[in-house]
């Protein structure tokens, strides 16, 4: 099982998540979108798409844009369509 947690609390748990380029792609029904915040941030991968993100609200403190998603990936990337990854702290293990 893989776990997302950040400041005290768990984000997400699967041991169904897809590894690419280092990062756990987690199923997004296994994410706690409760901690999750719209973000206007977007990326653009060449291979992927283009990338958008959420802020995660975890122990009463934000972490902004610490969670991304591929909301249209790129058929090169199609593994991780209706997923959730994560950085800046979060903690996978």
């Amino acid at each position: 099982m893989v776990t997302a947690s950040w400041n005290g609390e768990t984000i997400a748990e699967s041991d169904n998540t897809v590894v690419v380029e280092g990062n756990h792609y987690f199923p997004r029904d296994a994410v706690d979108e409760n901690k999750l915040l719209p973000s206007t941030t977007k990326s653009v991968w060449p291979w992927k798409g283009t990338a958008h993100y959420y802020t995660i609200e975890a122990g009463g403190e934000r972490n902004p844009d610490a969670a991304w998603y591929y909301p249209d990936p790129k058929e090169a990337a199609a593994e991780i369509a209706d997923r959730i990854a994560f950085w800046k702290g979060v903690e996978i293990g």
